[in-house]
């Protein structure tokens, strides 16, 4: 409940009224996706005016930025705050109740957090089965989404000078982005020689 009361504080006045309607039930312990692989991360229920009346938070551990040993420590007081800022700076509307805290673990460890409703509405593209055309097309609109970001975060001016009108760029980003895809097939290939010889232990068909 105190960590709930220290993460309404980085939320704006009329966020945090709106936080208040709620009251705190309970917390859950969350099994992070393979990107999150060695942080932490809770869910936490709290209810409105009844038990029709839920809403799920989702607090995940933000941990330093790897950018961090070649730039140096950021501004902000925490990672959270860190994490925070930088998606209300990229993201055209960002979540309403993105906020963060700052508490000690059981094991006497602090550690900082960020907090955002729990969601299940991610969309994507069957990429096995979609057609030529549509992924151009899907391809773009995510190179557009993330340009746009990059460019709400720096000087969009600049960053448009950089690049210029050739093609070097885009040249760069696929040919690191085939890098990239073999390196995850000598990865994959990699594991599955360590399980056929026994000395890892994998389950299949999870």
């Amino acid at each position: 409940r105190e960590m709930i009361r220290v993460y309404a504080r980085t939320l704006p006045e009329e966020r945090r009224r709106l936080l208040e309607r709620f009251r705190y039930v309970h917390a859950a312990r969350k099994v992070v996706g393979v990107g999150s692989v060695g942080t932490r991360a809770w869910i936490v229920l709290l209810l409105g005016q009844d038990n029709d009346d839920p809403l799920f938070l989702q607090a995940k551990e933000a941990q330093p930025s790897v950018l961090e040993p070649h730039l140096g420590k950021s501004q902000f007081a925490t990672h959270g705050q860190r994490v925070v800022e930088g998606q209300r700076l990229m993201q055209s509307a960002s979540d309403i109740l993105l906020g963060w805290f700052n508490t000690e673990g059981l094991d006497g460890v602090k550690r900082d957090f960020y907090v955002r409703q729990l969601w299940d509405a991610k969309g994507s593209a069957l990429l096995d089965v979609i057609e030529p055309s549509a992924f151009e097309f899907y391809a773009r609109l995510c190179g557009w989404t993330l340009a746009k970001a990059h460019a709400r975060s720096g000087d969009p001016l600049a960053i448009a000078s950089y690049l210029g009108t050739s093609s070097v760029f885009e040249q760069a980003l696929a040919a690191f982005g085939e890098t990239y895809a073999d390196q995850n097939e000598r990865d994959y290939q990699a594991l599955k020689d360590a399980v056929d010889s026994g000395r890892v232990t994998a389950e299949a068909g999870l």
